[in-house]
């Protein structure tokens, strides 16, 4: 959604840009920011929390390079019979591994992925998706080249 269509204030528009641009781990990230757009800790976070409540902000968390600290990752996917997806859904978020997962359109249609710390747990999980859902018409997609694309919006360019 553009901008505009959620009418962001210049001082959101500043906000959000410079949240983009970099949000330090320091002992006080919110006061480090705030200080960098001339404004308080307590107007940035109560600015943020506003945002979040008008769900301009859907989440606000930290990218960890998964590599770095040891796991290993895999993309999933399965052929879910279209009346049993909210219950397969049900039991695929419930293992904290697995980032997020979605439906498409294809014959396999429940894709998910699992950030784990080795192979070994990836495939013990698995294991007990297949037990638990019934079902084995199972992809396993391990990750073998890993691509980063930074995404960032222009919020304070020409609109």
């Amino acid at each position: 959604m553009a901008a505009e269509e959620k009418g962001l204030s210049e001082a959101e528009r500043r906000l959000l840009s410079a949240m983009q641009d970099g949000f330090l781990p320091v002992p006080e990230p919110f006061k480090e920011l705030a200080d960098r757009l001339g404004l308080t800790e307590e107007e940035v976070l109560g600015e943020l929390r506003r945002l979040k409540a008008a769900g301009v902000i859907r989440r606000l968390g930290a990218i960890i390079d998964s590599r770095k600290i040891g796991y290993t990752g895999t993309l999933c996917a399965m052929k879910v019979p279209p009346e049993r997806i909210p219950e397969v859904a049900q039991v695929i978020n419930s293992f904290p591994e697995i980032t997020h997962n979605y439906v498409r359109e294809h014959t396999y249609n429940v894709w998910f992925t699992i950030l784990a710390p080795s192979a070994q747990e990836i495939d013990r999980i698995i294991g007990e998706i297949k037990e638990k859902t019934g079902i084995q018409d199972f992809l396993n997609l391990p990750a073998r080249r890993i691509f980063k694309i930074r995404v960032n919006f222009d919020l304070e360019g020409e609109r």
